[in-house]
């Protein structure tokens, strides 16, 4: 196996930076989303707003999971950098996790990413057709 050197790892915290703000971003966005849908629930009682709530509250739970394995896999960057002096082995195997965490970070975006098509999906048929809601 080749020796690590702090290239390597070190070429991982720009991307795992991005990607934590871009998360952060995304947070506020469908936090700030979902406090209007709050209050517009609240006065209307729709059942479109209700599966959009929904779908949100389990849009921003899985931006969370993508967050904390961001921040994981940044730490264990951290920690395969601080192990290269000591030890090679050990320094592949925590890089090799925190790429893992940053995969694992990148799908539950791309579901997230997916499930605010389908929320958009929901908006459109309420618009476009009106009584398909009273039906379901």
């Amino acid at each position: 196996m080749d020796h690590l050197t702090y290239n390597i790892p070190g070429l991982l915290f720009p991307a795992i930076s991005l990607l934590m703000l871009g998360f952060t971003n995304r947070f506020f966005g469908l936090a700030s989303l979902s406090r209007q849908l709050l209050a517009e629930y609240e006065n209307t009682k729709s059942e479109v707003l209700a599966k959009q709530i929904h779908n949100l509250r389990f849009r921003i739970s899985l931006i969370l999971y993508s967050q904390s394995a961001g921040i994981l896999s940044l730490i264990l960057c951290t920690c395969s950098i601080g192990m290269i002096p000591f030890y090679n082995l050990v320094a592949w195997i925590l890089f090799a996790f925190s790429l893992f965490f940053m995969v694992v970070s990148l799908v539950l975006a791309l579901v997230e990413i997916h499930l605010s098509v389908t929320a958009l999906d929901i908006e459109r048929k309420s618009i476009l057709e009106p009584d398909h809601s009273l039906k379901s």
